[in-house]
């Protein structure tokens, strides 16, 4: 299999002085994912948990909904003309009667370590229909829980001690104990190798859990955490405007900019158990 990291001399310039030490980066390698062997996406992820992430993504998708509907995941030999297995192509073959993804989800080309979304045709295309309502999910979260996550996320993160350059998603509870933790070059790859975990396990729906991520939370993210019914989403970071609509619509709660005990609450407020006192701006 690939290696999660890999090393490189560099040049390193500090109050003049020139060194040349050896440096760990984080890796970052081409994965396709095949659905009954035929080609569905490329995607640049860093290797390791990839059966996670092919399960991840389908749960994204849409196109399984349970870990009954996948029959079995494997690496593929004969990617290269010598019949050398790369461990960068793994095919997913779905249970018997399971429908594959439909073509319009096919996308022949590959996607960013940094976008999960480049080649949807559309907004509509992205809107993908949840088969569980996260809106339903009576769990209540305490914010001085939720305040704790990113301490529990970075302390976890061991590749990222190594290297500097991943990002991570942890799968809480809601009393703040960390189910599964996956680190990526790419945010939506984080989030799918977690989705892909609980699918394998059959957790799926994530009903009262909390998914934090070290980065921002796009419409991507809010995505993925609707489509396995994870009823809150945490970030270190700001959401963008689609992220919080979705959030608004779905009945997810979406925090961002989460750092200390200080957080911003942009949809689904009535899921947080009120402890702090409220201020209304003069």
């Amino acid at each position: 299999m690939g290696r999660v990291t890999s090393r490189r001399r560099v040049v390193r310039i500090v109050d003049g002085v020139r060194s040349e030490p050896v440096d760990t980066l984080a890796a970052e390698e081409p994965l396709e994912i095949r659905v009954n062997g035929r080609s569905l996406v490329i995607t640049m992820r860093t290797p390791g948990d990839d059966f996670d992430l092919a399960a991840g993504f389908l749960v994204s998708e849409g196109v399984v909904r349970g870990g009954e509907e996948i029959a079995n995941i494997r690496y593929c030999a004969g990617a290269t003309a010598d019949g050398v297995n790369t461990y960068n192509v793994v095919d997913v073959v779905l249970a018997p009667g399971v429908a594959p993804p439909d073509p319009s989800l096919e996308r022949n080309f590959y996607t960013t370590s940094s976008c999960g979304l480049c080649g949807k045709a559309s907004l509509d295309a992205v809107r993908t229909i949840a088969a569980w309502s996260v809106r339903d999910d009576p769990v209540r979260i305490d914010p001085t829980v939720v305040s704790g996550l990113p301490d529990t996320l970075r302390n976890a993160q061991r590749v990222f001690d190594r290297t500097g350059g991943l990002h991570a998603a942890g799968l809480f509870s809601a009393d703040g104990r960390l189910h599964c933790l996956r680190e990526d070059v790419g945010r939506h790859n984080a989030v799918d190798k977690v989705v892909g975990w609980a699918l394998r396990n059959g957790r799926v729906p994530l009903r009262g859990t909390v998914l934090m991520v070290s980065g921002r939370a796009s419409f991507e993210l809010v995505q993925k955490a609707v489509m396995a019914g994870v009823p809150a989403l945490a970030a270190v970071s700001a959401p963008s405007s689609l992220a919080a609509e979705l959030a608004e619509d779905a009945g997810l709660t979406l925090i961002g900019f989460l750092r200390g005990t200080s957080m911003n609450v942009y949809a689904g407020t009535d899921r947080l158990v009120q402890r702090e006192r409220t201020e209304t701006p003069a």
